[in-house]
C-alpha cells in the first residue's frame, strides 16, 4: 500500500474514532442516544415510508461544527461530504450551517431502523435520532398449483404471502361464484364434489396494497348418460338418434343395435360426437334399421348407458285414407239404419199408433232419404 493509501485510511479510522467517542458507545453496538448527561440528545418522530419509495434524513446544523455525520447503525453513511456508504442509493441532498440532509433511494426492507445525525461543536456534541419503518406490500409468495382431482378427493389449498404490516389471507370460491370462503392461509375442501370445481381466488390484504392469484380445480367424475328418447321414422326417410353425457374428462361414445357394435360409415349409418354430445343418423332408414340401440359413454373413471327404440311410422296414403273414410261411412250408416229400424217399431207399439201402419211407413221413408244424402258424397267418389 502506498503513503497516501496509509494516510487516507488513517484518516477515516481518525473520523470513525472520533464519531464512536462522539457518541460515547463501544463499537458494534446499536446507537442508543437517550439518557445521555454529556450530549444533546433529540429523538424526531418515526419516519414511514412504502417499499421503493425515496427517505430523506435532514438534520440541523450550526455556527460552529467542526465535525457531522450521517450513521445507520454503527456503519457510518456520510461524514460531511465524504461518502462512506458503498450503497448506490445513498447520497447527499444538503450540507451547510443550516441543515444536513442525505437521501435513500429506492428503499427496501434491509433500510429499516434507527439512523443517528451526530454533531460535534466547539462545546459539546450532540445527537438527532431517527427510525425508520418500512412498509412492503402484500406478495403472495407460495401457492398451490392447479389441481386435477377425483370426485371424493380431499383438497387442501395453501396461500402464504410476505408484507408489513402483516398480511391477512382470504379464500373463496369465484366460479362458479359459490360460498365456499375461508379467513386462512388453508382452504380446506373434504370429500370434493364436482359442483366444487372451478376458480377458487386467494387475496392478501395490508393497509398498503392488495395481492390477488387464483387456483384452478378440476374434478374428474364418470359419465352420467341422459335417458335416451325412442324415435319413430317412415321406411327410407332420414332418422336421428341423439346421446348426452356429463363426464370430465369427456367420455368417448360407442353405439351398438342388440350386441353388435356400430362402426362409422356402417351400413349407411354416420357417428357424429361433439363434445358431450353423440349423433347417430340414418340416411335411408330400412326395415332392417329397425330395433333397439344402446350408446355407451366411457370414460377412465366409469361407464354409462342408456337405449332406444327406432320403430316404424306408416305414413297414410290415398287408398288407405279411402278406405278408412269407408270404414267410417259404413259404420255411420249401420248406426243410421239400426236406428231408423227402433223407431219405425216404437211408432208402431206406440199408445198412439195408427192401425193401418202408414205412420211407420213414413218414418221408414224419412229415414231412408237420410241415409241417402249420407251415403252420396261417398257415391259419387266412383
Amino acid at each position: 500500500m502506498s503513503v497516501r493509501g496509509y494516510l487516507l485510511a488513517f484518516s477515516k479510522c481518525t473520523v470513525l474514532l472520533s464519531m464512536r467517542m462522539l457518541l460515547l458507545l463501544p463499537a458494534g453496538l446499536p446507537v442508543r442516544s437517550q439518557g445521555d448527561s454529556q450530549s444533546d440528545n433529540k429523538v424526531m418522530d418515526n419516519i414511514t415510508v412504502r417499499q421503493g419509495e425515496t427517505v430523506f434524513l435532514r438534520c440541523a446544523q450550526g455556527d460552529i461544527v467542526t465535525h457531522t455525520a450521517w450513521l445507520n447503525r454503527s456503519s457510518i453513511l456520510y461524514a460531511g461530504e465524504d461518502k462512506w456508504s458503498v450503497d448506490p442509493r445513498v447520497s447527499l441532498v444538503t450540507l451547510n450551517q443550516e441543515e444536513f440532509t442525505i437521501k435513500i433511494e429506492n428503499v427496501d426492507m434491509t433500510d429499516e431502523g434507527q439512523y443517528v445525525c451526530a454533531v460535534q461543536t466547539s462545546s459539546r456534541p450532540r445527537t438527532t435520532s431517527v427510525h425508520i419503518l418500512v412498509q412492503v406490500p402484500p406478495k403472495i409468495i407460495n401457492l398451490s398449483k392447479d389441481l386435477v382431482v377425483n370426485e371424493g378427493s380431499n383438497v387442501t389449498l395453501m396461500c402464504q404471502a410476505s408484507g408489513k404490516p402483516e398480511p391477512s389471507i382470504s379464500w373463496k370460491l369465484i366460479s362458479p361464484s359459490g360460498d365456499l370462503a375461508s379467513d386462512d392461509e388453508y382452504l380446506e375442501i373434504p370429500a370434493i364434489s364436482r359442483q366444487r370445481a372451478g376458480t377458487y381466488e386467494c387475496t392478501a390484504v395490508n393497509d398498503i396494497d392488495t395481492d390477488v392469484q387464483t387456483v384452478d380445480i378440476t374434478v374428474n367424475y364418470a359419465p352420467s348418460v341422459s335417458e335416451g328418447r325412442d324415435v319413430g321414422v317412415t321406411l327410407g326417410q332420414r332418422g336421428v338418434l341423439e346421446c348426452e353425457a356429463d363426464a370430465v374428462p369427456e367420455a368417448d361414445f360407442e353405439w351398438y343395435k342388440d350386441d353388435r357394435r356400430i362402426f362409422n360409415g356402417f351400413d349407411g349409418m354416420e357417428i357424429e360426437v361433439s363434445g358431450s354430445f353423440s349423433k347417430l343418423t340414418f340416411f335411408n332408414v330400412s326395415e332392417a334399421d329397425y330395433g333397439n340401440y344402446t350408446c355407451v359413454a366411457i370414460n377412465k373413471l366409469g361407464t354409462s348407458n342408456t337405449s332406444f327404440l327406432l320403430y316404424e311410422v306408416i305414413e297414410p296414403t290415398s287408398s288407405t285414407l279411402l278406405q278408412e273414410g269407408s270404414t267410417s261411412l259404413l259404420d255411420v250408416t249401420s248406426s243410421l239404419l239400426e236406428k231408423a229400424t227402433s223407431d219405425t217399431y216404437a211408432i208402431q207399439a206406440g199408445p198412439r199408433a195408427v192401425q193401418d201402419g202408414s205412420g211407420g211407413a213414413m218414418g221408414m221413408h224419412s229415414h231412408t232419404c237420410l241415409l241417402f244424402i249420407v251415403l252420396l258424397p261417398f257415391l259419387l267418389r266412383f
